[in-house]
């Protein structure tokens, strides 16, 4: 199964509907960040990323 990028906070889902922030979920997304450590991270800080895990760098 192809794995969906949510559309409002961007974190990768492999179902319809994101579980953390509970918006839709699109099949159309570019490029992923993984975060491990979201204080210490600078991509995580300019991405305006509080929570570690997988994000899509573009969701259309």
């Amino acid at each position: 199964m192809k794995e969906k990028a949510c559309t409002q906070c961007s974190r990768l889902a492999p179902s319809e509907i994101c579980a953390v922030c509970k918006a839709p979920t699109s099949p159309n997304w570019v490029g992923y960040v993984s975060i491990l450590d979201p204080e210490k991270s600078e991509v995580a800080k300019k991405l305006n990323i509080a929570t570690k895990g997988r994000y899509a760098l573009r969701v259309r």
